[in-house]
């Protein structure tokens, strides 16, 4: 939790992994280990679970619980450890910022409560009921109006930064990059500010994001990395040149729901046992397969070597 006092160092790529499950529906904490310690050796900046990639939406309270404490233990503060806490019900959300807070994440990750569709009244009241439970720790707002149903609108995360000091950034999944750029000026620039939308994550940055929380990063965390440190030390030749490299990778994740062909494509590596993705999701179907072959022939020169998985 060394992270946790100054969030500010919150920056760069932050890899938000798969939860490996095997074929018979267990949840799989030995690959999901792995894949953590394969992610700090390939030099991801930091770590998320439990967002979208993760499928928290198909996972018990308990299960969800168990892969927060497993990943903050082989983290071990290497990294900043920003887990996905939130859910559609309170009591859930509020009992898994606990459990976060006590492993030792350095910032809860709470997403905007999906299927009811509240006001943004009710979002402000949602969040400032989560901030004044836990004022120790940060919160960063998680905007993904895809998979809500509802967009936090950028007055209303202006009002919640303000009122509360722990409520410190937002990771904006939204392809209206106009948001980005409101929520920043609504709030300034001491709003930390990660994207979420794989082709904007560079784009970004121009605007003074902290960096990206980026599913692509599952396959090729090293080159993902690479981008933003390129782009902050002024090499943008280079950042774009990995920005468009990354094309085909970011299509492949998309070839079916996420996180399926990324799955897919981490047991065929060997990095995970199982590419098994839980109900309603499916594992790709043979015309899926067939689209995530040529995109990761395309994209080949990007993945991540796989040394750095094993204990």
């Amino acid at each position: 939790m060394k992270f946790r006092g100054d969030p500010s160092r919150i920056t760069g790529s932050i890899a938000p992994v798969v939860t490996p499950f095997t074929e018979d529906d267990a949840l799989d904490l030995t690959s999901l280990r792995a894949l953590v310690r394969w992610q700090l050796a390939s030099g991801s900046h930091g770590i998320s679970l439990g967002g979208s990639t993760g499928e928290p939406g198909a996972q018990t309270t308990a299960e969800r619980a168990e892969a927060i404490r497993a990943t903050a233990e082989v983290v071990a503060d290497q990294v900043p450890f920003l887990p996905g806490t939130g859910s559609a019900k309170l009591d859930e959300t509020l009992e898994l910022t606990s459990i976060a807070q006590d492993a030792g994440a350095d910032a809860a990750l709470i997403i905007t409560p999906y299927y009811a569709r509240p006001t943004q009244e009710a979002l402000y009241r949602w969040y400032a009921t989560i901030a004044a439970e836990f004022p120790d720790l940060p919160l960063v707002i998680y905007n993904v109006p895809s998979r809500t149903a509802v967009d936090i609108a950028p007055a209303t995360v202006g009002r919640l930064f303000r009122e509360f000091d722990n409520i410190v950034g937002i990771k904006e999944t939204t392809k209206d990059f106009e948001h980005f750029s409101r929520v920043i000026h609504e709030c300034g620039p001491e709003l930390l500010v990660w994207s979420g939308i794989e082709l904007l994550c560079l784009p970004l940055l121009a605007l003074g994001g902290s960096g990206f929380v980026s599913a692509v990063a599952n396959l090729a965390p090293a080159a993902v990395a690479e981008m933003y440190r390129a782009w902050t030390e002024g090499e943008f030749e280079r950042a774009r040149e990995l920005h468009y490299g990354l094309h085909p990778l970011v299509d492949l994740i998309f070839a079916e729901t996420n996180p399926a062909p990324a799955k897919w494509v981490l047991a065929r590596r060997g990095l995970i046992a199982s590419p098994y993705v839980r109900p309603p999701l499916i594992t790709p179907t043979e015309a899926g397969q067939a689209t995530i072959e040529r995109l990761l022939g395309e994209g080949a020169g990007l993945l991540s070597p796989i040394e750095g998985a094993a204990s």
